[in-house]
């Protein structure tokens, strides 16, 4: 299912379909809070209000206009304002395809580094995004080019890809945040483990690693992005070992995914931060959550239902 799921999120004609069917705003609206960047203004001052700080990205990827991305670069400016005046604790994070990667790499450069620039002036911080891994090499030249110009720039690295352990040993001198996540691209078995056991077992390797000295030494809190709470627990049972505080590393959740367990972990002490998703471009975003936990198709089919 998770392979026909992520098969999908590429389709054009399927999300064509999806797209016209009543139902869908009903079952998207449990993973996003709306596709304009108020509503997800909103609820990040919602989850302000329960204790978590949150991260906000505008969907949509491999764009083939350089006037669109740049269109999505000064909505990534009035972003950055707005999270200014309401005094929100909201980073951002950005798709390089989002501002122009596949026509122009100097212009997603100067793009990205516009966003970071005006970040850097809110004393606010940027997430680039890890896609799939025909895009990892430029992605990481890329973020090593804008983060020797700025230091409010972090970088999601995907522990279901083989090389991702060299990938960060290589990172590790430049100190950078980063935010480890398990991926949610349909990727070949030549490229990344195709056993979920795996790529939880990497990530749990690449996430000790992060925990020592040298690797978290002038970051920002380390973000762990997953929803696995076996993982959580054993990350934050280490970190208790080393002597860590517990302000100096977060688990990173998207909105609407085990929100009991994100409350939980919020009581507990630990430092939780929202990732909430907005825009037009949904579908392909929308296919890969569902493809992490295939469960949750069930919960489709009853919307349909309603």
């Amino acid at each position: 299912m998770r392979s026909a799921l992520l098969w999908g999120s590429r389709n054009k004609w399927l999300e064509d379909q999806f797209r016209r069917r009543r139902f869908a705003q009903r079952a998207v609206q449990r993973f996003m809070p709306g596709e304009d960047a108020e509503a997800a203004l909103t609820a990040a001052e919602a989850l302000k209000a329960r204790g978590m700080p949150t991260i906000l990205t505008e969907l949509g990827e491999n764009l083939t206009d350089l006037q669109a991305a740049g269109g999505v670069t000064r909505d990534y400016l009035a972003l950055l304002e707005r999270i200014s005046q309401r005094k929100l604790d909201t980073q951002v994070s950005i798709k390089l395809t989002q501002l122009g990667l596949d026509l122009n790499r100097d212009a997603a450069l100067e793009n990205l580094l516009t966003i970071v620039g005006r970040a850097g002036e809110y004393g606010n911080f940027v997430w680039v995004d890890m896609e799939d891994s025909s895009y990892v090499d430029v992605t990481l030249e890329l973020f090593r080019k804008a983060r020797a110009e700025r230091p409010n720039l972090g970088l999601c690295l995907q522990s279901y890809l083989y090389r991702t352990a060299a990938d960060l040993e290589s990172l590790i001198p430049l100190q950078p945040a980063i935010r480890l996540v398990k991926g949610a691209y349909n990727e070949p078995p030549s490229v990344a483990y195709p056993k979920k056991a795996d790529v939880d077992s990497q990530y749990l390797s690449l996430a000790m690693r992060l925990l020592k000295g040298d690797a978290r030494q002038g970051t920002p809190p380390l973000g762990f992005g997953t929803h696995d709470v076996r993982l959580i627990g054993l990350i934050r049972q280490h970190a208790e070992a080393i002597g860590l505080a517990q302000d100096g590393f977060e688990a990173q959740m998207l909105y609407g995914i085990r929100r009991e367990e994100q409350e939980r972990l919020v009581r507990s002490g630990m430092q939780v931060r929202v990732l909430i998703s907005f825009g037009a471009a949904w579908f392909p975003w929308y296919m890969r959550r569902l493809a992490e936990r295939p469960a949750n198709v069930w919960f489709v089919m009853k919307t349909m239902l309603q």
